[in-house]
């Protein structure tokens, strides 16, 4: 399974360009599955409920969503996006996936970082995995890199690749990456942004690029410069996140002891 990432540098607000630029430049590339960074259409600071309620879309009616299904079905591939998404009058950090034959499914946000608590609603999608074919893939977007439990859970859900749509400002989540995949034998993918937004006085964000392709042995197959826009290739064969030995006598999963581990589900006092 050849995996695309794509590291866009988007002009806040101007949703159709932004679409417009990533399908001509995922259009110039063969891969079975895309993965894009969160709010790639939108750009990422939002200052007003106004700003959000004008940028959101209705998934998958919206325009970024009809676009990225067509070009889905064009290049026969799988693509996961993030976006503003509005669901009556509600609105969510969310990703998408689609592929050849149109719309797959959506992923809510379940841990908002800093102010996106005060423009999205928590996702209440819980964490999904879905079945591509070839490869069932899981979704986190951004700082559920920051709880061990987004890929445990996608893990023990059957996932073989995790999609990770980004806007990574904090300095460690590619580092952690490695962690999350080597801990749950799984190929992480992690598309992140760069450029810097400091919108209606507020302190500016800095995206960190750097996004990556981990395979199940914690090794990094691609990792993007810091600035660099554009699309990283590599194959993969996700067959082997199925094995979960560590050593001829270990297993990531088996040897589990979830009788002992009720504190993690268990509210802190």
């Amino acid at each position: 399974m050849r995996i695309g990432i794509y590291q866009n540098h988007p002009e806040f607000g101007a949703t159709g360009k932004n679409v417009e630029k990533a399908v001509i430049d995922i259009s110039l590339t063969d891969a079975d599955l895309f993965v894009l960074p969160e709010l790639f259409n939108t750009g990422y600071q939002f200052t007003t409920m106004e700003e959000v309620h004008e940028l959101a879309e209705q998934i998958p009616k919206g325009n970024t969503c009809r676009r990225m299904s067509a070009l889905a079905r064009e290049k026969g591939m799988f693509i996961v996006f993030g976006m503003a998404e509005r669901d009556g009058d509600n609105y969510f950090n969310s990703s998408v996936l689609v592929g050849p034959e149109g719309y797959v499914g959506t992923y809510r946000k379940t841990h908002l970082f800093f102010e996106e608590s005060d423009f999205f609603s928590p996702g209440d999608t819980g964490f999904c995995v879905f079945d591509i074919g070839g490869a069932k893939i899981g979704i986190m977007i951004c700082f559920d890199w920051w709880f061990p439990e987004s890929a445990r859970a996608l893990s023990l859900a059957g996932a073989d690749i995790i999609c990770h749509c980004a806007n990574l400002v904090l300095p460690n989540c590619q580092t952690a990456m490695i962690t999350r995949s080597l801990e749950n034998g799984v190929f992480t993918v992690t598309a992140n942004r760069v450029g810097t937004e400091g919108r209606s006085g507020k302190d500016p964000l800095t995206f960190t690029g750097g996004s990556q392709l981990i395979d199940n042995f914690g090794e990094i197959k691609v990792r993007m410069g810091k600035t660099e826009t554009g699309i990283a290739v590599s194959d993969i064969d996700p067959v082997q996140a199925r094995n979960k030995a560590i050593t001829p006598r270990n297993d990531r999963f088996l040897d589990r002891r979830p009788e002992y581990y009720e504190i993690l589900t268990s509210a802190i006092s």
